[in-house]
């Protein structure tokens, strides 16, 4: 996710601004800058990394005693000095920072345009310094532009805002993503993550949804920015080191990640329409459709397919990238939809490429603006996952599978088939995902006790079960360094259970559906060979009394089971792992983009 970093105060800003942004360099970005005021707007920004930029600029070069600064992960438009952050509107009157996205950005940029205003950036955030400026230029102050404005957006915002027209100010507005704010003696301070503002204060403030604040040397005011009214709020004083800070208090960021999933699925589920029916159409079109991936990303698109299926009555192969050269018939009459968190997969590179130069047509879904695979691809498509630290997948997995689910809704809609009910299931997700969170981990932590010497662990599912397995497997070898199997249920007796034997750990995921009966049956196989079964399954399900071990979540429509039947397995990985005294976030022989064959 982007960075913001402001100050207010009697020092120099830019040094300041600068030393912030470093500390927020764990979070990932494509490029940044800066903004200050002295009279007027003084602005350096840059593609590239903040050192990089620094030697260039010479970022702390810059006078004014208040700005605003930022680290940009590319949403809208490619990383690029233009599109790079604080942005500024047409008259040089609003400079704006923003983590985040504005869905109704395109009706608000023609808005504008009639207005006279111009744009110069592909950003979301541009409309926001012009439509603040737009207010202002109607004869209303600083602050009650900025209220009016930020009510004519939808999306997720985090604001930083500095106007010449108030230059002793910096106004700030929160809505679904996280901002705090740092009280010092005649100086304030602005941040998305305390990491930033720790070596100058350490009494914090935290925004919540629908605030605004207005921040100068004095001190702080906060108000809900719809009505105006004054919120009382104290600040907290902090007692994390930086490492702890930039974790959030988290141990390690796989685990934040975990727990970061409802907010990836919330900010991936307000994809844009324009953008998910015209990736809907650009498959229907063809007479032949594959799904194209490696590892998370694969069983993403396995999800995907058993959706299509039974969603929308559309039939589609998923293929592991590297297999795709070998099995796949490719012609003019071919889509092809590459899946990939970075672009910058080789082996899923190489297999759009190949799919091209057969005349095939080629979509990608991916987290990175500007990557390798947007650059190759006919149609290209975001999750809005923000960066992942660790290496190992789990956000961006919860947000694939939250994407391809919406396309698989409007897939059915375009063919006439209702699909309503669903989306309003898929539209409470993160509301799901946040249930099981808070459920399940005493009962995972208790299990990663138990199980952590195992030197086997088998999974087993059916349906849309499968995939999940195979995700929770590959999460279990990708940190735990436990060998651990998955297949379909229905396999088992096709080899798997010479291999079962007393006390092997079987974690069975039995989601409601039409497979749930056939995996009791399959439960007892196991059970005869002398297995320990742990069952994950809807609380008042009776495959508890077929199992050791359970695990319970609420009820979830099958459908959508893979964003909550997921969440125990990464847990148990996470935890089993740190059992084990290994290192979750920095897996032995693993890179987080595989960026050779």
């Amino acid at each position: 996710m982007c960075g913001i970093v402001g100050y207010v105060g009697k020092k120099k800003a830019a040094p300041i601004l600068l030393d912030s942004l470093k500390r927020l360099e764990y979070r990932e970005y494509d490029s940044a800058g800066i903004a200050t005021i002295d009279g007027h707007f003084h602005v350096k920004k840059e593609k590239g990394k903040i050192a990089e930029i620094d030697k260039t600029l010479d970022l702390a070069d810059m006078p004014g005693e208040i700005g605003i600064a930022h680290t940009r992960w590319a949403t809208h438009g490619v990383p690029s000095k233009k599109n790079a952050h604080p942005h500024l509107d047409s008259f040089g009157k609003v400079a704006v920072v923003h983590n985040g996205i504005i869905e109704n950005y395109v009706e608000l940029r023609n808005f504008l345009k009639k207005q006279k205003h111009f744009f110069t950036s592909d950003t979301d955030t541009e409309v926001i310094p012009n439509l603040i400026s737009y207010f202002i230029r109607k004869g209303k102050g600083f602050e009650s532009s900025v209220r009016e404005a930020v009510k004519k957006l939808r999306g997720s915002f985090a604001l930083g805002i500095v106007s010449v027209v108030e230059p002793d100010k910096i106004l700030v507005v929160r809505k679904d993503s996280p901002l705090v704010i740092g009280v010092g003696n005649g100086e304030t301070f602005l941040a998305s993550d305390i990491p930033a503002i720790l070596p100058y204060t350490k009494k914090v403030v935290v925004l919540e949804d629908g605030e605004l604040a207005i921040l100068a040397k004095g001190g702080v005011v906060v108000k809900k920015f719809e009505t105006g009214k004054i919120v009382r709020k104290r600040p907290v004083a902090i007692t994390w080191t930086v490492e702890m800070a930039e974790k959030t208090g988290y141990p390690h960021f796989t685990l934040k990640e975990i727990f970061q999933q409802p907010d990836a699925v919330q900010d991936t589920l307000r994809a844009a329409p324009e953008e998910l029916k015209n990736l809907a159409k650009f498959l229907l079109k063809a007479k032949r459709v594959y799904l194209v991936a490696c590892g998370t990303s694969n069983h993403a698109a396995l999800v995907a397919k058993y959706a299509l299926a039974k969603l929308a009555d559309f039939p589609t192969e998923a293929v592991i990238s590297s297999e795709f050269q070998e099995s796949c018939r490719v012609d003019r009459d071919t889509a092809v939809l590459a899946i990939s968190q970075s672009g910058e997969t080789a082996d899923t590179l190489k297999a759009i490429k190949i799919a091209k130069s057969h005349g095939a047509k080629v979509a990608c879904l991916t987290n990175v603006v500007g990557s390798s695979i947007t650059r190759e691809s006919d149609l290209v498509c975001y999750i809005f996952a923000g960066p992942e630290i660790s290496v190992v997948a789990t956000k961006t997995f919860a947000a694939q599978v939250s994407f391809l689910l919406l396309l698989a809704s409007k897939i059915a809609e375009l063919k006439g088939l209702n699909s309503k009910e669903f989306e309003k299931d898929l539209n409470a997700a993160p509301k799901i995902i946040r249930s099981v969170l808070s459920e399940v981990e005493p009962k995972v932590k208790s299990l990663a006790k138990k199980y952590k010497n195992s030197r086997h662990i088998y999974l087993i599912g059916r349906g849309l079960g499968y995939p999940i397995v195979l995700e929770g497997a590959l999460k279990l070898k990708e940190i735990t360094y436990v060998h651990s199997e998955a297949l379909p249920a229905g396999e088992l007796k096709h080899g798997t259970l010479a291999l079962i034997e007393k006390g092997t750990p079987v974690i069975a995921v039995v989601p409601l559906g039409e497979s749930r009966a056939r995996m009791v049956s399959n439960i007892e196989e196991v059970k005869a060979r002398g297995a320990t079964v742990i069952a994950i399954a809807s609380k008042d399900d009776e495959v508890k009394k077929h199992a050791e071990e359970f695990v319970s979540l609420p009820k979830i429509e099958e459908l959508l089971s893979p964003l909550g039947y997921i969440v125990p397995m990464q847990l148990l990985a996470y935890h089993i792992t740190v059992e084990r005294g290994q290192d979750p976030d920095r897996p032995r022989s693993l890179a987080k983009s595989v960026t050779v064959e």
